[in-house]
């Protein structure tokens, strides 16, 4: 389970959902409007995310405009940009610190227990990001569906789901399954006796010299 393969394999899947976590954060359609009634003006359509709100025209004209205000966006509107921007520096701390820890470099071969505790830390930092990936784009997928389904919500103010949530989720997954075989590259138990034992042994270990004595009588 702790082979260089499957560390290789943990650390692209983490690595692409790190660039989809990155993509996910900086797309503006979060949430999309919805073309489910009848009374529904198709000319214009609406897409929101976490740092913008866009209007696309069908003449192909889109108009972007930046959040004007922080303290004034909603709650979970304000959490999931926290939760992304924690997802994306703990990739990165992820990214650079399972290239030291993978067998397959060769940063810190003379220790290979420690660099296996490494690539296991730059795992467990993947299923960081991941986890606030997933809650991020699960909590605000939420808050979308319960303003849709809520009576209260003008039908012509309703939104769906939007391209950058579907993007979100598989980042996050993909984080998640590679911090997991990230992770399973712990050292072995005979592993890190054998290290200890090498380390035991002086560097120019010779076999003694026997002296040869008279035999006895």
């Amino acid at each position: 389970m702790g082979g260089a393969g499957l560390e290789l394999g943990g650390y692209f899947l983490a690595l692409g959902g790190w660039v989809g976590a990155v993509c996910a954060a900086a797309l503006p359609q979060w949430k999309q409007s919805s073309y489910a009634g009848d009374a529904i003006i198709t000319a214009v359509g609406l897409y929101e995310g976490l740092w913008m709100s866009c209007a696309s025209q069908s003449t192909g004209q889109v108009q972007c405009r930046l959040h004007d205000s922080l303290l004034s966006l909603d709650v979970h509107l304000q959490t999931s940009r926290a939760l992304m921007v924690v997802s994306i520096l703990l990739g990165f701390v992820g990214v650079v610190v399972s290239v030291i820890g993978m067998k397959c470099t060769k940063v810190g071969d003379e220790n290979p227990v420690a660099k296996g505790w490494i690539a296991v830390l730059g795992g467990v930092f993947f299923l960081l990001a991941g986890m606030c990936t997933m809650t991020a784009i699960s909590w605000y997928a939420a808050r979308v569906t319960y303003e849709f389904f809520n009576p209260s919500t003008p039908v012509n103010a309703r939104y769906e789901f939007g391209p950058a949530l579907f993007v979100g989720w598989s980042a996050g997954s993909l984080s998640l399954l590679g911090g997991a075989f990230l992770s399973c590259s712990c050292p072995k138990p005979e592993d890190r006796g054998q290290h200890y034992y090498r380390q035991s042994q002086p560097p120019s270990a010779r076999e003694p010299t026997v002296k040869r004595g008279e035999p006895n009588e």
